[in-house]
Formats: structure tokens, sequence, C-alpha cells
């Protein structure tokens, strides 16, 4: 009978935000995967947790997920976890759990703090709707490329970015969301430094004009604004439909959402979009 393959949030700053339950899985797994041991050894010697830890990041070899994969289905339990949050989102672990739904191996999620919705709800910008769309590519005609498809997009998004990177990613939003667009730039959550600032995307430029980025920043940008009477087209409805069911919402839930925005009626939609 094979293990189980536990996806454990852990603190996204706060040592203190650790869980009771995060804490006996942790101690009661036969090993842990981390992005990086130096990182996770702290919150084992923290909390006296003594367990091996296996290194596995975007970097590892095919073989290191294999061996990880075998040891579950020989019968260990494993654990899996991210240098901050919730592992697996934005984050190489998903590759793991794939192959744990490949093989047959049970997953079982023991949740923590996540940067994405705590930025999210001190944001101060809508949180009915809401996108995640983490790191922005680097090169330039894909970056260009993914901002151009968001251009119209209705719902708050949400982006990761380091702080050396900052000026530039706010330059290429002001540049296809407008100077005027709404943004709160939330940094070193639930640390000594924690600060959240809300300004326009002009605004923003010219404050780090100023100021030198520091620490890592969740950017939550606010969505684009329909005028009254521009009604979406049909289309746009369905790939909205087709977001909200990727987060995980039932076709006939998503729909609903979406027909009270656009104008379409719920019927209209999901049969589109199931193919009826």
């Amino acid at each position: 009978m094979s293990g189980i393959f536990y996806v454990i949030g852990t603190p996204i700053g706060n040592m203190e935000d650790i869980t009771l339950r995060q804490l006996e899985t942790l101690k009661s797994v036969d090993f842990v995967c981390a992005e990086d041991t130096r990182v996770t050894v702290k919150l084992f010697n923290r909390y006296e947790i003594k367990k091996q830890l296996v290194s596995f990041h975007e970097h590892s070899p095919q073989a290191v997920a294999d061996s990880i994969i075998d040891r579950l289905l020989n019968g260990e339990s494993c654990g899996i976890v991210t240098d901050a949050g919730m592992p697996c989102i934005s984050d190489p672990g998903e590759v793991l759990v794939k192959k744990c739904a490949e093989n047959g191996i049970e997953v079982k999620v023991v949740p923590g703090p996540s940067a994405v919705v705590s930025a999210l709800a001190i944001s101060g910008l809508s949180t009915k709707r809401f996108t995640f769309e983490g790191f922005l590519p680097v090169p330039k005609k894909e970056r260009t490329e993914r901002l151009e498809m968001l251009k119209n997009e209705t719902a708050t998004m949400i982006f990761y970015e380091a702080p050396h990177k900052l000026r530039g990613t706010l330059a290429d939003m002001a540049e296809n969301f407008g100077s005027e667009r709404k943004i709160s730039l939330c940094r070193e959550l639930t640390k000594i430094h924690e600060e959240v600032i809300r300004l326009t995307l002009g605004e923003a430029i010219e404050y780090y004009e100023a100021s030198e980025p520091k620490g890592e920043f969740v950017l939550v940008l606010d969505g684009a604004v329909k005028s009254a009477g521009d009604k979406i087209t049909i289309e746009d409805a369905l790939a909205q439909v087709q977001k909200l069911v990727e987060m995980g919402e039932r076709p006939v839930d998503a729909c609903k959402a979406i027909a009270k925005e656009s104008g379409y009626k719920k019927s209209e939609l999901y049969n589109s979009f199931c193919g009826k």
C-alpha cells in the first residue's frame, strides 16, 4: 500500500503563524521535500522537528522526482513545503502532485498562510473576483503578450514580483493598463516591515523612482472597468467562465456569476460552455 503525500503550508514570514496540524504532520511523516533545505531547517530548528529533508526545486533532475514517488509507492509518507506559504502555487511542487495523481498516490492538503489571498484581503480593491497571474514572463515578447491578454480583464489581478524587477514591471503595466489604474503594493507580509502602499500605477512609478524597492512584493491590480452599456462579447464572457472553473468553481456556478456581470443569460453561457 502506498504512502500519503501531504502538501503542507508554512508561514509566509512570521514563524508564529504555523498551525498545530502543520507541526503534527511534519513530525509524523517519514521525510519532507523542501524547495530550499537551508530555509526549511530554520523552521525545523525553531519547532524541534527532526526529519530527513530532501531538496526538490525547479532545477531538480527527473531522477529526484522519480525517487520520491518510488518511496511513496513503497509505503513511506512524505510532506512537501516551500520556502513560504502554500507549496505548488507558482512552485515546482506541482510536479510531484501530478505524479502522485498519475500513480494513484493519495494527496492530502494541510493548509496554511497564502501571500495571494492575504494581499488581496488588505489591498482595498475588489475581492469579488480575482485572477492570480504569478510572476510575469521575463522575455519582452512573452511579457507584452501576457499583459495585452489581461488588458480588458475585469477581475482584480494579483502578481508576484522581486524588488530588483519592480520598477520595470510597473512601467510595463502603466504602458498597457494606463497610469491611472489603481494598484496596491504589498511587501514583507507578516514580517516586521510589512507595508501596503495604495496608489495609481503612475504614482507608484514616481514613488519607486525616489525610493529603493525592498522585500518581496505582491502586486494587486484593479481590474478594467466596463462602461455603462458596454456589453462584453460572448467569447470574453466564456473566457471568464473558464477562469472561474480553473479556480475550482462548478461550471453552473461560474456561469451564474458571469451572467450577473455580463448581461448574458446563465443558460446561454452554460450551454455554450458545455458545448450543448
